[in-house]
Formats: C-alpha cells, sequence, structure tokens
C-alpha cells in the first residue's frame, strides 16, 4: 500500500505534487490546507484525509478536524498540525506513527518504535526548506516513510 503525505499547502497545489501523488492509495494531508480546491484536487487522485492548521481557520477548512486517526494498512497513525500540540503518548494509544506538519521542515525519525513523519511544506517556498511531500509504504507488515523533494 502506498499513501501519499502532504502538508503546508497554503492554497498552492503544484503541478509537480500532483505527478508524484498519482497513483497512491490515499494521501493524507497534515495541515494548512488553504483552501478547500486542494483538497478536492487530491480526491481526483486518491480517497483524502485531511486535518486543520493554524492558517485554516475559516472557510470550509475551519471545519476539518484538528486531529484525526486513520487506519492504514493494519496499521494506526495519530495525525495533527504542530508536533508541539501532542497530547498524548503514541506508545500507550498503539499508534504505529504521528504524522505532523507546521514546521515546514521535512523529518522522519523514530522514537520507542513509533515513526514520526513531516513530510515538509508543498506549498509557497521559504526560507532555503525544500518543497517536498512524502510517502508511507505499507507492505511485509512494516510501514515505512520516505521523502520526495518537488523543487
Amino acid at each position: 500500500m502506498r499513501i501519499g503525505v502532504i502538508s503546508d499547502t497554503h492554497g498552492l497545489l503544484r503541478p509537480e505534487a500532483i505527478e508524484a501523488l498519482t497513483g497512491v492509495e490515499h494521501i493524507l494531508h497534515a495541515g494548512d490546507v488553504g483552501g478547500i480546491e486542494i483538497l478536492d484536487r487530491l480526491r481526483a487522485i486518491a480517497p483524502v484525509t485531511a486535518i486543520r492548521g493554524n492558517v485554516d481557520g475559516f472557510g470550509p477548512c475551519s471545519e476539518l478536524p484538528e486531529i484525526e486517526v486513520v487506519e492504514m494498512g493494519g496499521f494506526s497513525f495519530y495525525m495533527l498540525h504542530d508536533l508541539q500540540t501532542l497530547d498524548l503518548d503514541p506508545i500507550a494509544a498503539g499508534m504505529a506513527g504521528v504524522i505532523y506538519g507546521h514546521s515546514h521542515q521535512p523529518k522522519i525519525e523514530e522514537h520507542n518504535g513509533v515513526l514520526y513523519f513531516n513530510p515538509g511544506s508543498a506549498g509557497p517556498k521559504r526560507f532555503s526548506l525544500p518543497v517536498s511531500l512524502g510517502f508511507l509504504e505499507i507492505a511485509d507488515g512494516k510501514a515505512t516513510a520516505t521523502l520526495n523533494e518537488l523543487l
């Protein structure tokens, strides 16, 4: 199972992101969508699970949940926008991973068997950070994350 993970689009869905996500089975958007039309365009590729980020305080995106638990390929993933607001122990909650955004800094880490995955920002380029998204691959009883730099 291949899952696209994207965050911090801030109203910009680049053609490179659409191309990279083509063929995934599901898309997770970790907040700061920036406009419901972004989710509509992503839904044309695959089913989407999205959460609200700090810039999604008005319009249809303000109705997105702040957190979400998704089950993919036998694994549970906890989605939130800002890792600093994590309000549970992922191990005790049985989470295989935590998917987040906000910092625009792509990162894949593992702590005590829990995957922490920030795909970075796929929207407007900020500072010297890359424009990126990521993928979760679930196969052979394992969930692995990879990053894909777009620019």
